[in-house]
């Protein structure tokens, strides 16, 4: 079996790439955020410098710049700390920091009004990427303006910047491995229900469970009971199967001995008269064959997920082939059955069954017989066949049903057509009922489960 076939290879497969998506998504917009945020408390670092150099800046005696005070981070007193300050142009620098020792800020020559926050990205000493901070102030001894800077060396807000990101990846990595494991662990225990239900599967394969046990979580508890909904259609269809088998043999065995009797009796004298009696207990015989037949077919589709046969098809097949073998009747056969009718069983059942009684229609229709199929209230369609023949009495509709019973023996047939029609409706659910008809004849109303 290959791992991409494996449902639980799946599960943790799609768990793995979306803990890692979902991580790395998560990872990006932290650092991403720490950095700015990093960026800004450097920005407000520097511009909290430029202030205070500001504030303590003057004008001394000479008429040039002076501070009152140092600067209060002892950084800028640390030669090429990183950290500087500068008051003047570039090209006359008339303050700086210690910490420039002999260097200077070259600045862009640029002015801008006094109080407005300037930013540039310089080099500095030893080749230093500075990121520098200025404005202009104005002194009262003073009328010009002078230009005052702050500068901070970039590399400490990258090396802050990667370390968070270092100690950001291993803690993301140590979860992602933590909700992997986490994932392994919840598809194992997801997946042991349908472990019980494979060992189950191999209880009932070996005889020694008839059922599924009903006792599992509620995704899988309709497959359970459909799968003990097939089990018990199966042992009920086996079961009818044996009963139609035996009833069969049964309704064979008597026709067999009337025929073998037949036969010892038959000379040349009575080839003709015995050889009739004969082939009617054939007949009946294949009649009873077809009998049983369409029992045990009906009672092995009942119940059957995704069995439907179109009415509408089956009705005018059967009307087509009537017109024909009663031609000689010049009959008149309507049909009127709604489009989309479904009836929930086998073709050959419900061919059975129409067959029987569209071919009774036409043998006592005098010119008409109307074939009408509509949906009913319930789940069930009924289809309606009215012939414009002598009918039926009242007391005898019910008698028409049963099987071997014949109304008329001047008509050929074995009384067995109706009958199977009855059994079969009813092997489906549904059922046979006979009435007036408003043409004059008899009515058939046949309901059958609808799909």
């Amino acid at each position: 079996m290959r791992w991409t076939e494996s449902l639980r290879f799946r599960l943790l497969a799609g768990a793995a790439v979306w803990v890692a998506l979902a991580l790395m998504l998560a990872g990006w917009i932290i650092a991403d955020l720490f950095q700015t945020h990093v960026r800004q408390r450097f920005e407000a670092e520097l511009s909290n410098h430029l202030e205070q150099l500001a504030a303590v800046l003057e004008i001394g005696p000479d008429g040039r710049p002076a501070l009152r005070q140092p600067l209060s981070d002892p950084r800028f007193r640390r030669p090429l700390s990183g950290l500087y300050w500068q008051v003047g142009e570039s090209g006359d620098a008339q303050l700086r920091s210690r910490s420039l020792w002999d260097s200077v800020l070259t600045l862009p020559d640029d002015r801008v009004e006094d109080g407005v926050l300037h930013r540039h990205d310089v080099t500095g000493p030893a080749n230093q990427s500075l990121f520098v901070l200025e404005r202009f102030v104005l002194l009262p001894e003073r009328a010009e303006p002078i230009r005052i800077a702050v500068a901070a060396d970039r590399a400490e807000l990258a090396g802050v910047t990667r370390a968070f990101n270092a100690t950001l990846a291993l803690s993301l990595a140590v979860l992602a491995a933590a909700l992997i494991v986490a994932a392994l662990i919840q598809v194992q225990i997801g997946l042991r229900p349908l472990s019980r239900l494979r060992g189950a599967l191999v209880e009932v394969r070996a005889g020694r469970k008839k059922r599924f046990d009903v006792a599992m979580p509620t995704e899988i508890r309709p497959l359970v009971e459909d799968l003990n909904a097939l089990l018990a259609h199966a042992e009920e269809t086996v079961g009818r199967g044996r009963l139609q088998a035996g009833n069969l043999a049964h309704a064979l065995k008597t026709n067999l001995a009337v025929l073998a009797n037949e036969a010892a009796t038959l000379d040349e004298r009575n080839a003709r008269e015995v050889g009739a009696a004969m082939v009617r207990q054939v007949e009946l015989m294949r009649r009873h064959v077809d009998h049983h037949m369409a029992r045990a077919r009906a009672a092995a589709a009942r119940g059957v997920p995704g069995i439907s046969t179109p009415v509408p098809d089956c009705v005018a097949a059967l009307a087509r082939v009537m017109r024909k073998l009663h031609s000689d009747k010049g009959l008149d056969i309507r049909v009127d059955a709604a489009d989309g009718l479904l009836f929930a069983g086998e073709r050959e059942d419900l061919d059975e069954m129409l067959g029987n009684l569209l071919d009774n229609a036409c043998k006592w229709a005098r010119g008409r017989v109307d074939v009408t199929g509509r949906v009913e209230v319930g789940g069930m369609l009924s289809v309606t066949l009215d012939d414009d023949g002598p009918g039926l009495p009242d007391d005898c509709r019910e008698a028409a049903l049963e099987p071997g019973v014949r109304l008329d023996e001047s008509t050929p047939g074995t009384g067995l057509g109706l009958a199977v029609v009855r059994d079969v409706a009813r092997l489906y659910g549904g059922d046979i009922q006979l009435g007036a008809s408003p043409l004059g004849g008899l009515r058939a109303t046949l309901r059958l489960p609808a799909a």
